[in-house]
């Protein structure tokens, strides 16, 4: 009988080490509570009402973009075609610029209390919900991930704090069928696609309040995160996610770009260009951002510490430091863009990391505005933020 007890007591132990532990969706949903909740919102509000740095020059940039038009037109189409680089690009500049201009309203309409700004945020989700069927070609699913990011803060925001938009189960049914069948399973290309696609599935499992959705995502989610910035505790190799199909240590070298050392804060992108990096660190903090609001706070977790070491490596080298030459040859395509607010508040303001190069740089480039694919203004919206 002892022996059977001892099996028994080491079962979990054993399933630890092989299985990734099951996320649990909140028992309730927060909202407003995608990349932004209620008394983060009201935080920047006060800020921005009583002048203060650098709050109301993020909030003067974002009013005075195109985003914040009250005579921009929608410009929604049924199907969004899509290829390589967005080429062709049938809508796909169109579907993201509207969805970060209505999350672009619905953050003005929050702060001023002017209902024309969430009128208009209704006006764009509305024109969209009428129309969308499906998206199409090769950049297919990066484009749902990416639009599909931006919609549900805007609809969160309108939904939980305005008082009325008639079309909001209509805009819901969009989010489910036209975006959600179309990144919950997930990607092997580039992480940043799988990452992306995740913060989509998040957002919107969030809105719609879809429990086996959000799990499935966050699944996914942790899976991505671990196999896209190494660690050295991962062993002499990168992880890889469940069907990656990465088997051999040439297969993870060449999906790593043909990097072949690996450091602590490396991603899979590094060597191909910062930019796509910065897509893949910002749909890293998005979504931590989100659980956090959502009650679970992964920053204090193996994601923190990937996130932490994924923005000082790359910050290190934006900031103009040579790359030696076992770093992608010696040679790095440069670009973060406006993507590390979020992870620095969260490591930094709340939990008091020192992260020297990452707030070197995060300083440098405020206000951070829009990268008008899915990140926009997130100096107005994290910086020092913390709620």
């Amino acid at each position: 009988m002892s022996r059977f007890r001892t099996v028994l007591a080491l079962v979990p132990l054993l399933l630890g080490v092989f299985a990734t532990p099951a996320p649990a969706a909140p028992a309730t949903f927060t909202h407003p509570g995608v990349l932004v909740s209620r008394p983060q919102l009201d935080f920047v509000k006060a800020k921005v009402n009583a002048g203060a740095q650098p709050w109301k020059a993020a909030y003067d940039q974002a009013l005075a973009s195109s985003y914040a038009s009250l005579s921009r037109t929608p410009k929604p189409r049924a199907v969004v075609e899509c290829g390589s680089y967005s080429n062709p690009n049938y809508g796909c500049t169109d579907e993201r610029e509207d969805a970060i201009a209505a999350y672009t309203d619905a953050l003005i309409w929050y702060i001023t209390g002017d209902a024309r700004y969430a009128q208009k945020a209704i006006a764009l989700m509305d024109a969209w919900s009428a129309v969308i069927t499906s998206h199409t070609n090769s950049n297919a699913p990066l484009q749902t991930g990416w639009a599909g990011s931006s919609w549900p803060r805007a609809a969160e925001i309108i939904k939980y704090t305005y008082s009325s938009w008639p079309n909001a189960g209509r805009f819901a049914t969009m989010l489910r069928n036209v975006y959600l069948s179309k990144v919950i399973n997930g990607s092997n290309s580039n992480g940043n696609w799988e990452l992306s696609m995740m913060e989509a599935a998040v957002g919107i499992s969030v809105f719609l309040e879809d429990k086996a959705s959000y799990d499935k995502a966050v699944t996914r989610y942790r899976n991505r995160v671990a196999a896209y910035v190494y660690l050295s505790s991962d062993g002499a190799l990168p992880k890889t996610v469940p069907g990656s199909g990465l088997s051999s240590r040439d297969q993870i070298v060449s999906y790593w770009q043909g990097q072949s050392t690996f450091v602590d804060g490396l991603t899979q992108e590094t060597c191909r260009d910062f930019t796509h990096t910065g897509y893949g660190i910002a749909a890293i903090a998005d979504v931590a951002e989100t659980l956090r609001i959502q009650g679970e706070d992964v920053y204090a977790t193996d994601i923190g510490t990937r996130l932490r070491q994924a923005l000082g490596f790359q910050s290190k080298y934006q900031l103009g430091t040579a790359a030696p030459s076992w770093l992608c040859g010696g040679h790095l395509n440069l670009g973060l863009g406006p993507v590390t607010e979020v992870g620095f508040n969260a490591l930094n303001t709340r939990m008091g990391i020192a992260m020297t190069n990452t707030q070197t740089l995060t300083e440098r480039q405020r206000p951070a505005g829009s990268n008008n694919l899915f990140v926009a203004w997130q100096t107005l919206t994290h910086a020092a933020n913390p709620a």
